[in-house]
């Protein structure tokens, strides 16, 4: 597992299936095509956002501490949005 300091590094696989559809974007003229790929890539990134909260919450062993709302130290409940986020950008894809 990389260190969190680490940069993430693209499998080569990825970097293949990323400038296939990277050529894909390029080649595709039509405005309402671009709104539908973007909308998919959106969806895609919060859910591997949302999959990679869950892995750490499940490796840390506290299921509340990652999104959504957390319990603070006194028992009371924190917004989460409040606390430094993990995995906030696109970058982590």
């Amino acid at each position: 597992m990389p260190r969190m300091s680490e940069p993430l590094a693209l499998s080569l696989g990825q970097q293949f299936e990323l400038e296939r559809m990277t050529r894909m974007i390029d080649s595709t003229g039509d405005p309402q095509s671009l709104r539908g790929l973007a909308k998919q890539l959106l969806q895609a990134w919060h859910t591997q956002k949302a999959a990679t909260e869950w892995i750490m919450r499940q490796q840390l062993g506290n299921p509340g501490h990652f999104g959504g709302m957390a319990k603070s130290a006194a028992g009371t409940s924190v917004d989460s949005s409040s606390q430094t986020k993990v995995n906030g950008s696109m970058d982590v894809l």
